[in-house]
């Protein structure tokens, strides 16, 4: 059987080793790149890289509120149409 595999065997990232209020090690594994966890004043790796709520959906351009006003024109007047002919019916 693979060792690496086998869930029984402990995690092999570094461990934090501050002390606990009991006095026992912290177990918690490091933060990236730090010697002690995000408890025990490892700062934490960061923000992701890239600014993602940035990106733009093109929603709000001059072309896409236009074509959506054009389309509520059309239909109201669509709307309208319908109504004169459930009248005429």
């Amino acid at each position: 059987m693979n060792d690496k595999n086998n869930p029984l065997q402990p995690q092999q990232s570094p461990r934090c080793g501050a002390k606990t209020r009991s006095g026992m090690p912290c177990r918690t594994a490091t933060v990236r790149g730090k010697k002690r966890c995000r408890m025990h004043g490892g700062n934490s790796p960061g923000a992701p890289r890239g600014n993602q709520n940035a990106l733009k959906s093109g929603a709000y351009t001059s072309a896409a509120k236009a074509q959506r006003r054009d389309a509520r024109v059309v239909l109201k007047r669509l709307r309208e149409l319908i109504a004169e002919i459930e009248k005429l019916v």
